[in-house]
């Protein structure tokens, strides 16, 4: 089976993306830390990479849904211990305030409809709602950079959404109360409370 474009950027031997990578993960770990988690929402997981990651930071009980069916079959044999499901981001299939924690973690920018995820997110959450978006114009000139994407001018041919820190603030805030926007270059992460 041919590699997700998100795997493959997790497997790169490009040095300079690894530690870029690292960073990202080490920042996403700074803002979940301290929220401890008792059960944790990974929104649009991918092959799990981020649950992997942070393992013990996102509690006793993690779950993780995904609306690739390959995406769930990984994330289900790479960590036995994860709840893992197929859905959609604009439907999710839980009840209202399930879960301390949610991550929705480059997501955003590949769904027509964000608001829609975003009043689902907070819908599903507690208390603590964690996303991250790549952060433009900076995302496309790296990768116009490393030579990807060029007839598209850098432009990730699955991102219909394009953020920066006062867009992301805009779409997070008729539902959650932003704490925190982050850059962990060339991402966005924000950090938001559930209003209540």
């Amino acid at each position: 089976l041919p590699k997700s474009t998100n795997a493959a950027k997790f497997e790169t031997a490009n040095p300079v993306v690894q530690r870029l990578i690292a960073r990202f993960f080490a920042t996403l770990s700074e803002l979940v830390g301290p929220m401890r988690p008792a059960e944790t929402l990974d929104a649009g997981c991918g092959e799990g990479e981020t649950i992997a990651r942070l393992g013990s930071l996102l509690g006793p009980r993690i779950e993780a849904v995904d609306i690739e069916q390959g995406c769930v079959d990984t994330v289900a044999a790479r960590l036995p211990g994860v709840e893992v499901r197929r859905a959609d981001l604009a439907d999710l299939p839980f009840g209202s305030g399930a879960f301390d924690l949610v991550l929705c973690l480059e997501v955003l920018e590949h769904i027509g409809e964000p608001s829609r995820a975003v009043r689902e997110l907070a819908r599903v959450g507690r208390r603590d709602v964690v996303v991250s978006v790549p952060y433009e114009p900076w995302f496309r000139l790296g990768s116009l950079l490393r030579g990807k994407y060029v007839r598209t001018l850098g432009n990730h041919p699955e991102h219909v959404n394009h953020f920066r820190r006062r867009s992301l603030r805009d779409l997070l805030e008729p539902e959650l109360e932003v704490a925190d926007i982050r850059v962990a270059f060339p991402w966005l992460i924000a950090a938001a409370r559930v209003p209540g």
